[in-house]
């Protein structure tokens, strides 16, 4: 969705329930106190998580620690992909308020999530939540303004890691501005953190890789497309992996770790069929989309995949 909107600037009701007018309005009323208040509670005091089966591994890319499943930040900004359904981005940014967006972040690092991929524009957001005591991780994809100067702003700020958004990239191979990919990876090297390229169509890696370009991890989407909105054409904010065997391919000959995303087509696939595809294929991290009531259940069949000993071919490469 394209109105991405300063996550700052939201004045929004609190938690939504099935509530009459008047509990609403009175809701409301209140609400400023109650947000000002759960902004500045600590994540330590967020309540004990029940059912979790264990914590997830983590790997490396460089020297940044990951854990295999990263949480990924789109329905928090309320841009969540969400084919011909006009109420969604409302419908997020409804949900997540500031005090959730705390709440789901502190939650993410209880189960041992430990990074948080998402545009620069909610660099405010994640300076609030670390302000907190909050510890997780920032990934920035740099999607949001001139390149150079998002990846500037990013490091600035603390990032982990920066890599070109995959529509960016997309379009600058589609340009042949491989000079723009090749200043964006070095000057995020020059500050000693994992340079990544992202992608959402093959042609945009194997283009790097003949002009050179290797990045020190990749960020491509994988997912199947048996699912029923999964048409080709037209598309309609509905696929983001058009020939996902070519992927799978292409994938198999690189060294560099890779960061699967969209690896549940926004919400169409089931999490325990789309996290089994991603890893048995090669990726060696997943980035999810999670709301809070999500996070246990997909960590919990994150852990039951990666436990199993996924039947893979391409070697784990982190």
């Amino acid at each position: 969705m394209s109105d991405k909107r300063a996550f700052s600037q939201r004045v929004l009701p609190a938690s939504p329930g099935a509530v009459s007018r008047r509990e609403l309005m009175a809701g409301m009323a209140v609400t400023p106190v109650a947000a000002q208040a759960a902004q500045q509670r600590k994540p330590a005091e967020t309540s004990p998580v029940t059912g979790l089966k264990g914590r997830l591994p983590q790997a490396q890319i460089g020297d940044v620690k990951l854990s295999r499943m990263i949480i990924g930040g789109n329905q928090m900004g309320g841009w969540a992909h969400s084919r011909d359904l006009s109420y969604v981005e409302q419908l997020c940014k409804a949900y997540y308020t500031k005090p959730k967006v705390f709440e789901t972040l502190a939650l993410a690092e209880q189960c041992g999530i430990n990074a948080f991929l998402t545009s620069n524009l909610l660099i405010p957001l994640v300076k609030a939540y670390w302000k907190t005591g909050g510890k997780i991780q920032f990934i920035s994809d740099n999607g949001s303004g001139p390149l150079l100067d998002a990846i500037g702003q990013s490091i600035d700020v603390g990032a982990c890691s920066c890599y070109i958004q995959g529509g960016v990239a997309d379009r600058l191979v589609q340009q042949g501005d491989f000079d723009q990919i090749s200043k964006a990876l070095d000057l995020i090297r020059k500050s000693r953190i994992p340079a990544g390229i992202g992608a959402h169509k093959v042609e945009t890696v194997t283009a790097c890789v003949a002009k050179g370009l290797r990045p020190d991890y990749w960020m491509k989407t994988l997912h199947r497309t048996d699912y029923w909105s999964a048409r080709i054409e037209p598309q309609n904010d509905n696929i983001w992996d058009v020939r996902p065997e070519e992927t799978i391919a292409c994938m198999q000959g690189l060294k560099e770790p890779w960061i699967a995303f969209k690896v549940l087509a926004a919400g169409a696939i089931a999490p325990k069929v789309g996290f089994r595809y991603a890893f048995e294929n090669g990726a060696d991290f997943i980035c999810v989309g999670m709301f809070d009531w999500q996070i246990v259940d997909d960590v919990n069949l994150a852990l039951d995949v990666l436990a199993g000993a996924p039947k893979r071919t391409r070697p784990w490469c982190a």
